[in-house]
């Protein structure tokens, strides 16, 4: 053999290796839900809404019934999902509690090991559409051109979506570090407080639609035309699956954080008034019908047998006015768990979990297996064969054995759970869940003009008792901290706190030793 022929030979079979790896590489679509909640779902006891695309993917994957967000709220939450790390440590030990601001600068460190980076260092393309809400450039956000660092910055070669969150300002997309349709003669201006500047008018929407915030920028008029309330869901579905159909058999990480269900309650005139839990209900169908493109895409561009994909949400529902109506109209939104979104009671941040992969993972099957959503950045590094540091899975655990199979023993034996207030930071352990605080730490709402209703005003709302609630509201001898068994009494109807004292101790230690060591990794 010649030494050219010998030089095609070995080139030919490094390519062949090259493509043999490719293909064994698995695709991985995650799909991140805004405020579904656990019973939000026809798969997870839903009756007032259907839910068939998602179903079809329990039916044909794996349902788990012991998931959790990070936190029960939404920046925090993914914070977590995105760097496997409890928000608990961000901000130098500080913590990550609340939604960002509209002037946010992007709150996760670029030097910081995210999801993406974990795909991309292995060879994958990566892209995120939809809600962002983790800010953009260093600082403050002026809103001026390049939007960067950004999504673009930890990991992901592509963005398209919403920068922060459907229900407040700017109302345009940005598509990677540019506001789409921008114009350099009329830039987008955040306009401060007691400007007398006319702000740029955006969609109209019905009370019904739920709050949404009004507009605080002028200028970027061609842009605020670009958007409509009514058409984010479909436009955001267009823009993820056109991006699928492209990638020519490469492998690919898609991370598609929808803007569904969170308010204003906007679904395309399609899926109007096809629920029986009114606007709320209606937007859970186009969330369905998402999942149902996004897996037909897969389908059409030959690639769902190497495909796992990933559904869950950032953190339970919300009883706001359309998630109340929703309740009026019989339909359960986190099912029968106590609590709501912001709080740390299971209906805050129990969320449903599906994984799906053809030939990898059992049709039908069910887990019960203790899950946080910072575990997918150490689940996707073993997928990927990337070795993380020490630090960079201090927090993450590898679930793929409990995705894959039915591990005889827990793989995640305790997790810290975060609320909108830090006084509330929980503890898991097994069974047991402990709380150092009275109420859930989150919402405060309970009269019929008010937007965000949570604590013990949602439990008089959908029938889920407590111990030391009465009427929606605490009792005067409501003991002053939280004991639960979750394998007893998931919907946790009664405190333990007076029951257990030495489980309260051993829980507080516990927790003691995360709350005074929150460093970050960084």
């Amino acid at each position: 053999m010649t030494k050219l022929n010998l030089l095609l030979s070995t080139v030919t079979l490094s390519l062949t290796a090259l493509n043999s790896s490719a293909a064994e590489s698995p695709n991985v679509v995650l799909i991140f839900a805004d405020d579904l909640g656990y019973g939000d779902l026809g798969c997870y006891g839903a009756t007032k809404l259907k839910t068939p695309n998602i179903d079809k993917l329990a039916a044909e994957g794996k349902k788990f019934t012991d998931a959790h967000s990070a936190a029960a709220v939404c920046t925090p939450s993914r914070y977590g999902l995105l760097t496997g790390e409890y928000p608990l440590r961000a901000n130098g030990g500080k913590g990550m509690w609340g939604p960002a601001p509209i002037t946010s600068g992007l709150l996760i460190d670029t030097e910081t090991q995210t999801i993406a980076d974990v795909f991309k260092e292995s060879g994958y393309d990566t892209a995120v559409f939809g809600k962002w809400h983790l800010g953009f450039k260093e600082g403050k956000n002026d809103w001026q051109e390049p939007l960067s660092p950004g999504p673009n910055d930890l990991g992901f070669d592509y963005y398209f979506g919403m920068p922060v969150v459907n229900s407040a300002p700017p109302y345009v997309y940005v598509e990677n570090d540019r506001v789409v349709g921008g114009d350099a003669e009329d830039p987008l201006v955040h306009l401060g407080r007691g400007s007398k500047e006319k702000p740029t008018p955006i969609t109209p929407i019905p009370p019904e639609a739920a709050q949404r915030s009004a507009n605080q920028f002028s200028g970027a008029v061609e842009a605020h035309k670009l958007f409509n309330d009514y058409e984010v869901g479909t436009k955001l579905t267009e823009k993820a699956t056109a991006w699928i159909k492209s990638r020519e058999k490469k492998p690919f990480f898609l991370y598609f954080a929808t803007t569904n269900v969170h308010h204003p309650f906007t679904p395309a005139k399609q899926f109007q008034g096809t629920s029986e839990a009114g606007p709320y209900g209606d937007f859970v169908h186009e969330l369905d019908w998402i999942v149902g493109e996004v897996r037909k895409s897969l389908e059409e561009a030959g690639v769902a047998d190497n495909t796992l994909i990933i559904f869950t949400s950032d953190n339970g529902g919300m009883f706001n006015h359309g998630g109340r109506h929703a309740a009026e109209l019989g339909h359960k939104i986190n099912g029968d768990l106590l609590g709501s979104k912001f709080g740390i009671w299971e209906g805050g941040h129990r969320v449903p979990f599906i994984a799906w992969w053809p030939g990898k993972i059992e049709a039908g099957s069910v887990s019960g297996q203790l899950m946080n959503s910072v575990d997918m950045l150490a689940t996707f590094a073993e997928i990927t064969g990337k070795k993380l540091g020490e630090e960079e899975k201090q927090d993450s655990i590898n679930m793929l054995p409990a995705l894959t199979g039915n591990p005889d023993q827990p793989l995640r034996t305790e997790m810290i759970v975060t609320p909108h207030k830090s006084t509330h930071t929980a503890i898991r352990k097994g069974k047991w869940m402990y709380i150092p605080a009275k109420s859930d730490g989150g919402f405060t709402g309970s009269k019929p003009n008010q937007h965000a209703w949570g604590g013990p005003s949602v439990t008089a709302l959908v029938n889920t008792p407590n111990s030391d609630i009465e009427n929606g509201k605490l009792k005067k001898n409501a003991s002053p901290e939280q004991l639960y068994d979750l394998e007893a009494d998931v919907n946790q109807t009664k405190n333990l706190f007076n029951e257990y004292p030495e489980v309260v101790q051993e829980m507080k230690a516990l927790l003691e030793t995360y709350t005074s060591a929150k460093s970050s990794k960084k």
